[in-house]
């Protein structure tokens, strides 16, 4: 069985909306206000487990990363450009635009229960998703890197979610950040 994992990068306040800014918001770009350090190469520790897992996207921000990462060069991007990708839209994707990439089929969160019986499910941005995962309970990891900023507004992760219980397995500074592994309680 595998684990489904979410990755954010977030404020103190919980905002992990706009990190790079390119949202336009009065907030946005506070991911990248200590240099590109913390964003770069695989900060949240999962290469090893994309390899045999898949990348879980709502469209919006895989057409985001469609647009960046197939262009990129690094050790990195070469793991997660070869590593399997799904997306929940009900509109399509071009799926050529980012190789090893689909939309799923029907009910994005029937798919993860059903996916993470053989896998990892790696879910990278993606608020609405995430949202959705964790109101059906079946968020077992939060990875985050945390900046110190105040954003004041934008979207939360934990804004009005379901109550769950999360123990730290990892906590360590990343430059100007921190970086923390969250597990679920239950394990």
């Amino acid at each position: 069985m595998g684990d489904i994992i979410v990755i954010q990068f977030t404020t103190l306040d919980g905002v992990v909306s706009d990190p790079d800014g390119r949202g336009g918001t009065s907030y946005g770009g506070w991911a990248f206000r200590f240099g590109s350090g913390p964003v770069t190469d695989d900060k949240f520790r999962l290469a090893e487990r994309m390899e045999h897992g898949v990348q879980l996207y709502g469209r919006r921000t895989w057409e985001q990363f469609a647009r960046l990462w197939p262009g990129r060069d690094s050790e990195y991007a070469k793991v997660m450009n070869a590593t399997q990708k799904r997306v929940a839209t009900g509109t399509g994707i071009d799926a050529a635009a980012w190789p090893n990439s689909a939309a799923i089929d029907g009910d994005p969160i029937a798919w993860a229960k059903d996916e993470r019986t053989r896998r990892d499910i790696v879910v990278i941005g993606s608020l609405s998703l995430v949202h959705a995962l964790a109101a059906a309970d079946l968020v077992d990891e939060y990875r985050l890197i945390t900046f110190p900023v105040v954003a004041g507004e934008g979207e939360r992760l934990f804004a009005g979610g379901a109550p769950a219980d999360f123990r730290y397995t990892l906590a360590e500074p990343l430059g100007e950040a921190v970086f923390t592994q969250l597990r679920r309680g239950r394990d």
